[in-house]
């Protein structure tokens, strides 16, 4: 018999109060409301939207194997729920903690790779929003800057004239071809650097509106099926019963070296995780499918990680990115950037999962990183904790970190941080006012090892002190001309070093230009010894190796370079 909508609110009250317990009795429980809220035709968005919410919490943290079969009959014909509610306001449905729901359409401004990776993926359900293409004012100046490399003669009318006809040459160059992979292909031949393609494709700011119907990639169904479920039959394990120093002492998980196919399809897992939740990072997007390993860790959970091609690496920092299964739900997604023993993690646990074990599957993601790259000092950089990201501070991040054992950089507010302690041990209601967490937020976090050197070497460091610094001198010395100034560089390392820079591949080249204009800031490198200029050589060829980890692991078997490092990146330097 059919449910009342007017009870979808209570009912979904007491599942959300059940779905993350798991003593004796719950799991009948829960399957008795999902069997009463399937009968619910929802009139409410907001319901709707919750109802979607906590059964993706239910298929990542299963009660029993009953209950998968029936979340996963519910999530692949959600899109039949959504349906029926076009006419109410859709934009509760768009939101970044909301978005990518089986049903619903999609709209933003991407990035070539990503647009050029959309368009095949799923081409009959992608287009250009011409709308809001067509009203964009800034964007006409760079059609008018780019268009006519593609379509002949169009500089006669962009160059001089008012009102523009765009989408009638459009529609004249392209005939009957599909616009957006018309236009992504004109940018294939452009004989630039994949970046610089990249940069005069998204100077175009076109908007790209994709429909997501029914599709596996949606939020709702892009989870697949574990080798093995893990079924909760206790209650799940909370912030207070991990200890990093207990994860962190345990023996290095086992990685799994995936195959290039493999990696590929991971890579376009993570594309698709991230795209319906309008995020993209740059090694989410740019992911080398070479380069990926998996964690099988426990309790349902599987991390995969993978660095970036040599082209496409940061100059002087080693970067990894991943992302974590639970029981095949993605959860989350990871950036760890460093250099020697300091890496710099970030950590974001989607919305939907934030109450399913986030601090041991945090430490689990810390346990796999000092595996990979051997890096012991752990900083957390301040947007995380709350730094311009009023999320963060609602949620209270800085004290995850804490509870965890991760101190502040800054002298000042450790002292603050020491004194909010004892107001929470005086008085058990006690909260942290917002105003007082932006100011904790201000600065990075970081966690030692222990018996490890202590973090306080790194706790003014950045580098883009070194790249001021290095600017500086430009300005100073060069007049502002980097090509000189690298020109110069470069010959003065490749002398010192004894390096025949004809040996070297182009992507070493570009190491060896980059970290040229590092190297020169350290006044007494020619006094190094042999054996530290031929360690400094393969750390610099190294930074092109297949792998970067080995890069990583090089910068911390030498001690001078990481000092001059240190100081070059304090803010006195």
């Amino acid at each position: 018999m059919p449910e009342h909508s007017r009870d979808a609110g209570r009912l979904l009250a007491q599942l959300d109060s059940l779905k993350n317990r798991f003593d004796p009795g719950h799991a009948a429980r829960v399957a008795a409301l999902l069997t009463r809220l399937a009968r619910i035709q929802f009139q409410n968005p907001s319901d709707l939207i919750r109802f979607h919410e906590i059964l993706l919490f239910l298929r990542a943290f299963p009660h029993a194997p009953p209950q998968v079969s029936t979340v996963e009959r519910l999530l692949n014909t959600f899109h039949s729920r959504v349906q029926p509610l076009r006419d109410a306001d859709m934009s509760l449905f768009d939101d970044f903690d909301t978005s990518g729901i089986a049903g619903t359409v999609m709209q933003d401004t991407l990035s070539y790779d990503v647009a050029q990776w959309l368009a095949r993926r799923i081409p009959r359900n992608v287009d250009i929003a011409w709308q809001d293409y067509w009203d964009d004012f800034a964007a006409e100046r760079s059609r008018g800057a780019t268009w006519p490399r593609f379509i002949p003669l169009l500089a006669e009318d962009a160059d001089v004239e008012a009102n523009i006809p765009w989408s009638r040459w459009l529609d004249a160059a392209r005939g009957r071809h599909q616009a957006l992979p018309w236009i992504l292909e004109r940018f294939s031949p452009l004989s630039l650097p994949p970046r610089q393609r990249s940069e005069l494709y998204d100077s175009l700011r076109i908007p790209i509106r994709w429909r997501l119907e029914n599709l596996k990639l949606t939020r709702t169904r892009n989870w697949s099926r574990p080798r093995r479920f893990y079924f909760h039959d206790a209650p799940l394990i909370e912030r207070r019963d991990v200890s990093l120093k207990a994860e962190l002492s345990k023996p290095a998980p086992r990685f799994l070296k995936l195959s290039r196919v493999q990696g590929e399809a991971v890579m376009h897992a993570i594309r698709e995780i991230m795209l319906v939740r309008y995020r993209e990072l740059y090694g989410t997007t740019l992911g080398d499918p070479r380069t990926v390993v998996r964690a099988d860790l426990g309790r349902g959970v599987v991390m995969h990680f993978w660095g970036l091609p040599p082209e496409r690496r940061l100059p002087l920092r080693a970067y990894l990115a991943g992302y974590t299964l639970k029981n095949g739900v993605p959860i989350n997604y990871i950036e760890a950037i460093g250099l020697c023993e300091w890496i710099e993690v970030g950590f974001n646990t989607f919305y939907t999962y934030r109450q399913g074990e986030t601090a041991w599957i945090y430490a689990q993601a810390l346990r796999c990183l000092h595996a990979l790259t051997g890096a012991t000092t752990i900083s957390i950089y301040p947007y995380q904790i709350g730094d311009n990201n009023d999320e963060a501070i609602d949620s209270g991040a800085f004290w995850f970190y804490r509870k965890l054992g991760f101190h502040s950089g800054r002298p000042d507010l450790r002292a603050l941080c020491e004194r909010e302690e004892r107001r929470i041990a005086a008085n058990p209601g006690y909260r942290t006012p917002p105003r007082t967490l932006k100011r904790l937020a201000r600065a990075h976090m970081f966690y030692d090892l222990p018996g490890k050197p202590s973090a306080n070497a790194w706790s003014n460091f950045s580098v883009r002190n070194i790249g001021l610094s290095i600017n500086r001198r430009m300005a100073k010395e060069f007049a502002g001309d980097s090509e000189r100034m690298r020109s110069q560089a470069v010959r003065n390392l490749a002398r010192i070093l004894r390096v025949n820079l004809s040996s070297l591949t182009r992507t070493e080249i570009q190491s060896f230009e980059n970290w040229s204009l590092v190297l020169a800031r350290i006044p007494g490198l020619p006094r190094w010894s042999a054996s530290e200029k031929q360690q400094l050589v393969r750390i610099l060829r190294s930074k092109s190796a297949r792998n970067e980890v080995s890069y990583l692991r090089l910068t911390q078997k030498l001690p001078r370079l990481r000092s001059e490092i240190l100081r070059l990146g304090s803010p006195h330097a």
